[in-house]
């Protein structure tokens, strides 16, 4: 038999042996009786160089079609094993009978988790959520607040400073003030967001962390009632029974100014924490917002998420909510 034809012999055998194979470790064990280095195609060209050069040429080109055609279609039938369950032999590949794995589902941060508890607090009692930039201007971080030049947190080591006289907002107050530039009272509003100060961060202390501030400003809107809507948060998150403090304090921004307390037990030991700050409205805020403070008043309030939850948890280190630690972050699931 010619060389020529013997090649297309194999090429039609190695098809029809294809047609049958059942699984990759079949398919590999025919491609290599085919196209390995000592199959029948590579024993039929070894025998090129003693045949007639006339002939050679024939079964040469034969055997290089043949090749190309046979790697083309075991690569094919590979491709379909593999994608193809249902061409899979039983036994190869995964077993898809088996039960799947179940991924573990995850959960809020804990900082995103007491931020939503928070806000459904607030708005329960009427308020609603704002939001603003984090690169402020001065005039909305400082000055609209009553916070003078020569005030020390508008020092270089006390405030991110960008360029175009631009700086990372120290407080979500700049919200307040952008809130009071587009609406008339009444105005109900509370501001969640992050915050930024260049403090060394240690135990208690990050260079970012989270605020809530809350505004209210209407006609005759009393310090009563600032007591009245803090309490009633207070006893909401923290519970009924834990005693409060309301104590003077001094901010800027409003006057009179008071700092709220919770009694705090811990280790058979009773102490006093501060947990926000509030007051009521300066009247130099009002007026750099263009509001009479003959006609409204207000009050404000701030908070730190971070120090709230570190209270309600017993946590040790602020640090402890950004090290993304999984160990320490699913407790709060």
């Amino acid at each position: 038999m010619p060389l020529a034809e013997e090649i297309l012999q194999i090429e039609k055998t190695a098809k029809d042996e294809l047609r049958e194979a059942t699984g990759l470790d079949a398919l590999e064990a025919l491609k290599n009786k085919y196209l390995g280095r000592r199959g029948r195609l590579a024993e039929a060209t070894a025998r090129l160089g003693g045949i007639d050069p006339a002939e050679r040429r024939d079964a040469g080109r034969e055997a290089n079609r043949v090749k190309e055609e046979l790697t083309r279609l075991f690569d094919e039938r590979k491709h379909s094993f593999e994608t193809s369950p249902q061409d899979r032999k039983r036994g190869e590949g995964p077993d898809l009978t088996l039960p799947g794995v179940v991924p573990r589902p995850g959960h809020l941060h804990i900082l995103t988790r007491v931020i939503d508890e928070i806000s459904d607090i607030f708005m329960g009692l009427g308020f609603e959520v704002a939001s603003g930039p984090e690169v402020e201007t001065e005039f909305h971080n400082f000055e609209a607040l009553n916070i003078p030049l020569d005030h020390p947190s508008r020092d270089s080591f006390d405030t991110f400073y960008l360029e175009n006289q631009r700086l990372l907002r120290s407080q979500t107050s700049t919200v307040q003030i952008r809130v009071m530039e587009k609406k008339r009272p009444p105005i109900k509003v509370i501001a969640p967001g992050r915050v930024y100060r260049p403090d060394a961060t240690d135990a208690s202390h990050s260079f970012m962390f989270h605020q809530i501030e809350g505004l209210l400003v209407d006609e005759k809107v009393s310090f009563a009632e600032l007591k009245g809507v803090l309490l009633t948060f207070a006893r909401r998150f923290f519970g009924a029974k834990v005693p409060f403090r309301f104590r003077p304090h001094f901010f800027p921004f409003t006057e009179p100014s008071a700092e709220m307390d919770i009694l705090w037990s811990r280790g058979g030991k009773d102490r006093w924490l501060e947990i926000l700050g509030a007051g009521m409205v300066h009247p130099h805020v009002l007026r750099s917002v263009k509001l009479s403070p003959e006609k409204f008043t207000g009050f404000a309030f701030g908070l730190g998420v971070e120090r709230i939850a570190m209270l309600r948890w017993g946590i040790p280190d602020i640090r402890m909510f950004f090290d993304n630690d999984v160990r320490f972050l699913a407790q709060f699931g």
